[in-house]
């Protein structure tokens, strides 16, 4: 997840310095993606817990 993570922050940095909306977008879906796979293994982990 960490990786993830670096590669949306490397994305919105190439955007910061391109300004080319690519890197915005590429950017948004990879953080979107990490949150996604975060929730699930979380929630795994909590019910995994609970049962």
């Amino acid at each position: 997840m960490l990786l993830l993570l670096l590669a949306a922050a490397v994305c919105f940095a190439f955007y910061a310095g391109t300004g080319q909306l690519r890197y915005r977008r590429w950017g948004w879906v990879i953080f979107k993606w990490t949150l996604i796979a975060a929730f699930v293994f979380f929630g795994v982990l909590i019910l995994e817990r609970l049962g």
